[in-house]
């Protein structure tokens, strides 16, 4: 592809007269390979204007920049000035890949909280109506079954074109995206245009350091998403929907418990029977339904709104609603594993303290028979972090078992040996089983009937890291071998 036609939608001065055929779109100069484009960026903490000479070594046929060189750049080099490199790096990267989100239903989801859980849903509607969906998130890239690992929430620009553009050639017919403030702020979603914007809600969070100065910063970032998309759809029971949603240029979709929601939430209440953990509510207004929701907390009825209302412009039928929202899972998030037995079994992520807390005090509100927590700590990490994550499985759990989790450098054993400084401190019993599966195995067969147990602290991991080396560990592939190996039925 010619450099001027990859330059349709960027506003820009050429510096020489050069217009060169293009082999692809860089933005990291040790990826430059001959013909391509490097573009430029300026980040916290490098500037790829120094490494223009790099890239220019390494055969690059363009490039794209901001500010002035400080080399003299060969007479076979194009060069393209632009005010916003950020900006140019996605409107190229989506001609580059051929505009895919053309290709795709399209839904992008920005919020404080819940965005990982709302596109799992989502995700899973249309999966129940028959289109396969892709998603970009915290998870990182999921598409037919794979999941691809990235920096970011929301990725590069080039990243995400290129993820649609590999979601649409493998047969899916949408993607859900979570569109975080940073990825706004930095165009990552730039020239896109969606065809439903969903706002979750709004609190204090990523406030300082390189991420935004202050709420009002953080808050007008999250609004931008709303001047890219078609539709819109927003939780009204929070006050800061008006002016997130300000510059949408048409009539929002509303959701809450609010009487002025469109979409209205009642008659919640928690749902946990024959190993089923969730939430049933009724929903009146645009749509008379009585979904269950498979995933634990109260607070989920508004992640199931948001999905409700996102996957209304599309005419999805109710039924394929009601299914999908059942089945929905978030990897790694109180994720349940089905188990022989009447207790329920749950994968998470929570490895500090605080994440802990939320997940026990929401478990804690189903009323178990026995709360039981398995969980360790990381090595070479703070030692008050296991004194704190003791202490608070310790005061919420009916039962703690200590194990490994990633011990790093460190003697599991002392590890374990800090965790129990934090249990001392309440009344909690607890099990010290130091090889986890051995420790998963003990749960499940010491489990009681109405037990919820919790696998904390490796949640979407897939691996064990011991004295430097990264063994494979998928939770769920060890309960799978207990079921197996203990004849469980």
């Amino acid at each position: 592809m010619k450099l001027y036609d990859l330059l349709a939608d960027v506003a820009f001065t050429p510096l020489n007269d050069l217009n060169p055929e293009i082999t692809d779109v860089i933005y990291d100069s040790r990826k430059v390979q001959s013909g391509a484009a490097f573009v430029c960026l300026k980040g916290y903490a490098a500037d790829g204007h120094r490494f223009a000479p790099s890239a220019v070594e390494k055969g690059a046929a363009a490039l794209v920049i901001s500010d002035d060189l400080d080399f003299e750049v060969p007479d076979h080099v194009a060069v393209i000035k632009t005010d916003d490199t950020r900006l140019a790096l996605a409107l190229m990267s989506r001609v580059y890949f051929g505009y895919p989100e053309r290709e795709l239903k399209t839904v992008a989801i920005t919020g404080t909280k819940g965005k990982t859980t709302t596109a799992a849903m989502i995700a899973e509607i249309f999966a129940q109506a028959g289109i396969a969906a892709g998603t970009i998130g915290t998870l990182g890239i999921v598409y037919g079954g794979n999941t691809y690992k990235t920096d970011n929430t929301t990725p590069e620009s080039y990243e995400i074109q290129k993820a649609m553009r590999d979601m649409a050639d493998a047969g899916c017919g949408a993607m859900v995206i979570e569109a975080s403030s940073i990825g706004l702020k930095h165009s990552r979603l730039a020239g896109v245009t969606f065809d439903v914007g969903v706002f979750t809600n709004f609190s204090d969070d990523h406030i300082g350091g390189v991420e935004h100065k202050d709420m009002d910063e953080y808050r007008y970032c999250k609004s931008l998403l709303f001047r890219q998309c078609k539709n819109a759809a927003a939780n009204c029971d929070d006050a800061n929907y008006t002016a997130i949603t300000a510059d949408f240029k048409g009539e929002v979709l509303t959701f809450g418990f609010s009487e002025n929601a469109r979409l209205r939430a009642k008659n919640d209440r928690l749902l946990s029977e024959n190993g089923f953990i969730g939430v049933r509510f009724e929903t009146e207004g645009l749509k008379a339904l009585t979904p269950d929701v498979g995933v634990p907390g109260r607070f989920n009825v508004y992640n199931a709104l948001a999905a409700i209302s996102a996957v209304s412009f599309f005419g999805i039928s109710d039924e394929a609603i009601l299914r999908g929202l059942k089945a929905a899972r978030v990897k790694g998030r109180v994720e349940p594993v089905p188990v022989p037995g009447n207790y329920s079994l749950l994968i998470d992520y929570a490895h500090n303290a605080l994440s802990m807390e939320n997940v026990l005090t929401t478990l804690r509100q189903y009323h178990p028979h026995r709360l039981i927590t398995l969980f360790g700590a990381g090595g070479n990490r703070p030692k008050v972090r296991r004194f704190e994550m003791g202490e608070t499985s310790g005061r919420l759990s009916d039962l703690s078992v200590i194990t490994e989790d990633n011990s790093r450098f460190e003697d599991v054993m002392d590890i374990i040996e800090d965790i129990k400084v934090g249990l001392h401190k309440t009344d909690g019993k607890y099990v010290v089983v130091p090889q986890r599966k051995e420790a998963i195995r003990y749960c499940m067969l010491h489990a009681e009937e109405g037990d919820i147990i919790v696998l904390a602290g490796k949640g979407h991991e897939d691996y064990q890291e011991i004295k430097g080396v990264k063994y494979h560990m998928d939770e769920r592939e060890l309960i799978a071998e207990i079921i197996e190996e203990e004849h469980l039925q």
